[in-house]
């Protein structure tokens, strides 16, 4: 299935205290990567949106091997690993790109659902042939 690379270098802000990458910005690298795996697919987030869905994160994991620090060039690989009715399954690993050791690795499944209703739905059929023909 479908598969994209992200580039980041990482920025004091994505930093804490003890000048690792603070944890929860791997969560937002997981959705840099998602955002960048849909628009290689000719998938919108916005166009999704316009048509009244939302595509929610009901599940996270992220296992922490190694630290990211200041500076870094992270690369986080995300490609699709199962679409279900209503759902799609996102792994991730992020490794840092100078030699190539893995920082972290997990997955996210999103949902969509009407916005409205606030109701999972399944996935629109143009939205699933893509995901399907990638």
């Amino acid at each position: 299935m479908a598969k994209n690379k992200v580039e980041h270098r990482v920025i004091y802000a994505d930093t804490d205290a003890g000048k690792v990458v603070y944890y929860a910005n791997y969560l937002k690298w997981f959705e840099s990567g998602r955002r960048e795996l849909f628009r290689d697919l000719r998938i919108s987030y916005l166009d999704i949106e316009k048509r009244n869905f939302i595509v929610p994160v009901v599940e996270a994991h992220c296992n922490y091997l190694h630290p990211a620090r200041y500076d870094d060039v992270i690369v986080v690989e995300t490609r699709i690993s199962e679409v279900k009715e209503k759902s799609v399954r996102f792994e991730y690993k992020i490794t840092r790109k100078n030699d190539k050791k893995l920082l972290a690795e997990g997955y996210t499944i999103n949902v969509f659902v009407d916005r409205e209703k606030m109701k999972s739905v399944p996935i629109p059929k143009d939205i699933r042939k893509n995901i399907k023909t990638s």
